[in-house]
């Protein structure tokens, strides 16, 4: 297996344009664990560790841009745990520790999976995905790069640089139920943001990321048009029963949170 190291956006652009089956890893979460149970052999892989363009945040004409080596660790108990509460409240439930000071937005969004714990909060904001390559940039809206479970809308030749939102400044949370309070995978989860509209997303209980509406003045039925909008299945972590129901309390738990 060859490793391709690029110390530049641009050159890990032209990498992934002469290489274009290496496969992006950063803080390799996801990849390494299908490396090592041999789900996975690429020929190449593309390590962007060592791209500054890719790291941090910044404030972009009163909007955030997210690079995509931002971690979860850095979301918890930096700056924007003020200024995005659920996505904080999501990084925290990720693994542990290590897989906290590892794991990166751009790598949730790249792996594509129904129970990416960043994508629910992300939604309900409205962020956009930046895609880039040696042809240019373009930003995607997060509902449409998700396009199936584990399948997203970058093409061959473009790495994911960025998340691009403008913060709603209104009162949101994020709740996940798994079978135990740490390191588990959802069995369901949710962000709610309780501003004039109503705005939900769930992990967990549908293949792509769902935003759910409403106005402020139909909280009480909210919670069952949350649990409508699911396409849950059955699996060994839960049923379709289950989870729509999980999705139904946590709605109104989340309710109660937000329009306090």
């Amino acid at each position: 297996m060859e490793v391709l190291t690029p110390h530049t956006l641009d050159e890990a652009l032209r990498l992934k344009s002469e290489h274009p089956d290496a496969v992006p890893i950063q803080g390799g979460t996801d990849v390494m664990v299908a490396l090592n149970f041999d789900r996975a052999r690429p020929q190449a892989m593309l390590n962007l560790n060592e791209v500054a363009e890719l790291r941090g945040w910044s404030r972009d004409n009163g909007g955030l841009r997210l690079g995509a080596g931002l971690t979860y660790s850095e979301i918890e108990h930096g700056e924007l745990r003020d200024v995005l509460p659920a996505l904080a409240e999501a990084s925290r439930t990720v693994g542990s520790p290590q897989i906290r000071n590892r794991g990166t937005i751009g790598g949730n969004l790249g792996t594509a999976s129904p129970a990416g714990d960043a994508l629910p909060p992300l939604l309900v904001e409205g962020a956009e995905v930046e895609c880039a390559s040696v042809r240019g940039t373009r930003r995607v809206p997060l509902a449409d790069f998700v396009t199936g479970v584990k399948r997203n809308a970058l093409e061959q030749d473009e790495l994911i640089t960025a998340v691009h939102l403008v913060p709603s400044n209104a009162p949101q949370t994020f709740m996940k139920i798994g079978p135990r309070n740490a390191m588990v995978i959802a069995v369901v989860s949710l962000a709610v943001s309780g501003g004039d509209e109503l705005r939900a997303s769930f992990g967990s209980a549908s293949p792509r990321p769902a935003l759910v509406t409403a106005p402020r003045d139909e909280a009480e039925s909210f919670p069952e048009r949350v649990a409508a909008a699911a396409t849950p299945i059955d699996d060994v972590r839960g049923s379709e029963a289950y989870r729509r129901h999980a999705l139904r309390v946590l709605t109104h738990r989340a309710l109660e949170r937000v329009l306090a």
